[in-house]
């Protein structure tokens, strides 16, 4: 299995922020270009991007798509998109508009038909979001921390064709305290959906120990946030170390 890489886009008033574990008000802006920021992307030699609607996981419906849209324009690569998106007609109008794969997280939580429904009929377009808060699973932008098991909602979704499981230990997310391998390998062992690390990667080891992580089934990818925009990555190094 090939390993990928996904810088991470994450849109606040239609600029490119990181938050830290997910605090709104914590939010740093990067780049009040977002479109900008992936055409940055693409030419450092990534070949795909993470894209999520901060305000629209908020509020439950996309809040930033003048900036997705513009993402979509300003580069060519597969883009997935994350973030407010709870019904079939948005992730239809999503994909209609250029998006690769939806991602959805609260919606697999409180809707899982519907997940189900669009995994079946659209083949490798559905991402299922599973941010865990100490193993639970949180929703609504993580500000509500639900009685469910991360690994219990990705079990839900075994055998409906979901194209991969994007799994968030919050606690890590912007804090660049090394990715959760434990528990991202005991996710990737549960069920035989792909998954991809996200939370807290530092460094270009991080990538180096998802890709050795020792378990059943390996990792099938990361997602590259804050480490990535600070320097602490090189992308021509975490480029070569995926491939490796």
């Amino acid at each position: 299995m090939s390993f990928n890489l996904y810088p991470a886009i994450d849109l606040k008033d239609g600029q490119c922020v990181r938050l830290l574990r997910g605090e709104m008000d914590k939010a740093t802006a990067f780049n009040p270009d977002p479109s900008d920021q992936a055409y940055q992307f693409k030419t450092m030699g990534f070949d795909r991007l993470h894209v999520v609607d901060l305000n629209g996981a908020f509020a439950g419906d996309s809040a930033n798509g003048e900036a997705v849209r513009g993402i979509l324009k300003a580069t060519d690569v597969p883009v997935q998109l994350g973030g407010g998106i709870r019904t079939r007609a948005q992730i239809n109008a999503w994909l209609e508009a250029g998006i690769s794969r939806v991602i959805l997280g609260t919606a697999a939580l409180r809707d899982p038909d519907l997940v189900k429904s669009a995994a079946r009929d659209l083949p490798e377009k559905i991402v299922v979001g599973v941010d865990a808060k100490d193993g639970y699973v949180a929703v609504e932008g993580w500000a509500e921390t639900s009685d469910i098991k991360a690994v219990e909602l990705a079990k839900i979704f075994e055998g409906c064709g979901v194209a991969g499981l994007v799994v968030t230990d919050i606690s890590r997310d912007g804090m660049k305290t090394g990715v959760n391998v434990a528990f991202t390998s005991e996710m990737a062992d549960a069920v035989s959906i792909p998954v991809i690390a996200s939370g807290g990667v530092a460094s270009v080891e991080d990538i180096k120990n998802l890709r050795k992580s020792g378990g059943k089934r390996p990792i099938s990818g990361t997602i590259l946030g804050r480490a990535l925009y600070d320097g602490d990555i090189d992308p021509a190094e975490a480029i070569e170390a995926a491939r490796a």
